[in-house]
């Protein structure tokens, strides 16, 4: 593989969480629904890293600010805070004590007002990977 094989792996693969995180929100599960939305942004970002670095590999972190500092890309406040708050959906939900606290956040208006601000920077994360 190659440089740009990487890259479509990290999109195309972002592609298919985002439709499962849609499906997921669709059937009510939401906390689940942000956990792959988490997937998406971490993934589009591994590919900007991919694009960005001599490296065809990216960090072995699911942290997506720590990924984004390792970018050409300039997310404005706004993008840095929703990254932040999305960071909160990665490996810890997992947990039962932490996955319990997280399923009384993620409802159904929480986790819709949140996708469309993933949603946004998803686009931009994809515009800005070519």
């Amino acid at each position: 593989m190659n440089k740009s094989d990487y890259i479509e792996y990290w999109r195309l693969t972002a592609g298919k969480d985002w439709e499962a995180a849609g499906h997921l929100f669709e059937k009510g599960d939401y906390l689940h629904s942000l956990f792959f939305a988490h997937l998406v942004l971490e993934k589009l970002l591994k590919a900007h890293f991919v694009k960005d670095n001599a490296s065809d590999f990216p960090p072995k972190t699911h942290n997506l600010l720590l990924l984004v500092s390792q970018t050409t890309i300039t997310p404005s406040d706004d993008q840095l805070r929703i990254l932040s708050q999305m960071n909160q959906f990665q490996l810890e939900a997992r947990y039962p004590d932490y996955q319990l606290h997280m399923f009384k956040i993620a409802t159904e208006q929480y986790a819709k007002n949140l996708l469309d601000e993933v949603k946004i920077i998803k686009e931009w994360l994809e515009n800005n990977s070519q």
